[in-house]
């Protein structure tokens, strides 16, 4: 979804706040992430990012929730 595209006038928020609502659901809201031995498990290409899909976003918050068994 391109800013500023004719197919809709934004009203409220600004161009960019469409877009970043198809780029929010196309990524998802939430990550499951494997954990061994205390590191993320990760494949040798794979990386975490945080994405902030609006122009002028304001204040983010981050929240990770770990549950499993310690490894003794």
């Amino acid at each position: 979804m391109p800013e500023g595209a004719s197919y809709w006038t934004p009203t409220l928020e600004g161009e960019d706040d469409m877009p970043a609502h198809v780029k929010a659901a196309l990524l998802g809201p939430a990550l499951t992430l494997p954990v061994a031995g205390g590191h993320p498990a990760l494949g040798a290409w794979q990386g975490i990012y945080l994405c902030e899909h609006r122009d002028r976003g304001g204040p983010l918050s981050l929240v990770a929730t770990a549950w499993g068994e310690a490894n003794v």
